[in-house]
């Protein structure tokens, strides 16, 4: 089953905290919205998909964990980006003064902002092209790191600002770069 996008009429436009309520109220739904108002609707993950975020939770965690140079988040956190999309990556991270500039209560919800770093997992459901449009609007909304993991096709795309993407065919592992720096991701358990 792949995303369903549900068009919403001018009349039925979600304000922030309309959209945070419905998400609340259907926890068991993976809800994003877009600039132009779209509900999008998208199915749990399979098997193989929930233990290639799990690998890549947990890469960036450890490292995260000894650095403490950011806040690192799962596939459940929302961003409000600033075009006025609600995004949920499946890995994201922030920047400590980024998180420290932020509230108690924008703490709370779902997070003002676009994240230092994102990657989308492709699973096999996912549209492709749908991936890599979400991935340049956090591009466009501030993003300064992200990576599009595609296993089925071992390929992996990066995404930077003010640059093209780049990508590379059966990578072993990936670099943080300046953005995380001494994160290096290792690709052998998400391409198993």
């Amino acid at each position: 089953m792949s995303a369903l996008t549900l068009q919403l009429p001018p009349v039925l436009k979600l304000t922030d905290e309309q959209f945070e309520q419905l998400a609340a109220a259907n926890r068991e739904l993976r809800l994003e919205l877009t600039a132009k108002g779209e509900l999008i609707i998208m199915p749990p993950t399979g098997g193989e998909t929930g233990e290639r975020n799990f690998e890549l939770d947990g890469q960036l965690w450890y490292w995260n964990r000894q650095t403490r140079l950011g806040k690192a988040f799962d596939s459940s956190t929302g961003f409000r980006l600033p075009q006025g999309a609600t995004r949920s990556p499946d890995v994201a991270w922030i920047r400590m003064e980024r998180w420290d500039a932020l509230t108690a209560a924008q703490r709370k919800k779902f997070l003002p902002l676009c994240p230092d770093f994102a990657v989308e997992l492709v699973s096999e459901t996912d549209d492709v092209e749908e991936t890599r449009t979400k991935m340049q609007e956090y591009v466009d909304n501030g993003l300064r790191l992200g990576w599009l993991i595609n296993p089925r096709t071992r390929q992996v795309e990066i995404y930077r600002p003010n640059q093209a993407v780049e990508v590379l065919q059966s990578p072993a592992t990936l670099s943080g770069e300046e953005v995380l720096p001494g994160f290096v991701l290792d690709l052998q358990p998400i391409f198993e």
